[in-house]
């Protein structure tokens, strides 16, 4: 499972390759990113520099309490609330960027499916696919950041696990999200997708991690997006050829003629 995990990791480091191999079709993936970048950022300093108010005035029962205490819990629902924030945040920049961007990303799909060979796609799922799976993220953007939110009120280790759940729940659902498309445009549905990835978890979950953690870099996520889209291209095109190769390996041999 480590070597598996270390893999997915490994993807990501290929998917940097390819700015040195297609450093023009990469760079187009900069212009999305970094406009809902700036979005998303903005929104989370607007939190950040609201967020002590906002806490106070949802906790009045706290005032006339010791102020050691009222701090103690007033800074915890601070740091819980804006952990879930970041963790939508990871989710919505990767959900609405694949969305704005999607001419400029299916042009890096493509051309990483072209390098690697075999039979592609004439097309892409299409922009309004695209917009659906986008507002699916979000939701389950949504449900992971109340869960990472409640995780962080666990005594002694949620302040701990909530963040490395963040990282991980986060990851895992983006690297589902940016590696649907070379599903999607073979026409595989979500179910046969997951059946596909189930062998795949640990890879999966290697590269979201990574790429995860590249995007809580400082302006590391504008530069990632389009490494990770090439990454993920890698990862599902070697899920596919392995699914390929799989029932030819199982089928039985002719017997030989009498």
């Amino acid at each position: 499972m480590i070597r598996r995990f270390a893999s997915g990791v490994a993807l990501l480091a290929r998917g940097f390759g390819f700015w040195r191999r297609r450093p023009g079709v990469m760079a187009l993936g900069i212009v999305p990113a970094a406009i809902v970048f700036v979005v998303i950022v903005s929104a989370l300093i607007a939190l950040g520099i609201n967020l002590p108010g906002l806490v106070a005035w949802a906790t009045p029962f706290a005032d006339g309490w010791d102020e050691f205490w009222a701090n103690a819990l007033r800074y915890g629902i601070a740091f819980v609330t804006f952990t879930g924030a970041v963790v939508l945040a990871a989710i919505t920049f990767t959900a609405l960027t694949l969305a704005v961007g999607d001419p400029f990303y299916e042009r890096i799909w493509r051309a990483v499916e072209l390098d690697l060979g075999g039979e592609v796609p004439e097309q892409g799922a299409g922009f309004w696919r695209g917009v659906a799976d986008a507002a699916g993220l979000v939701a389950l953007g949504i449900v992971a950041a109340l869960v990472v939110a409640l995780v962080g009120f666990i005594p002694l280790v949620g302040g701990v696990a909530a963040p490395v759940l963040g990282v991980v729940a986060s990851g895992w659902l983006l690297a589902r999200e940016l590696s649907s498309r070379a599903f999607d445009a073979r026409g595989i549905s979500a179910a046969d997708r997951a059946v596909l990835l189930r062998g795949s978890r640990a890879q999966l979950l290697g590269f979201g991690v990574a790429t995860q953690l590249c995007f809580l870099v400082p302006l590391g996520a504008i530069v990632t997006m389009p490494a990770a889209v090439a990454g993920s291209t890698m990862l599902a095109r070697g899920v596919l050829d392995a699914a390929a190769v799989a029932p030819l390996q199982a089928a039985p041999t002719e017997p030989p003629l009498p």
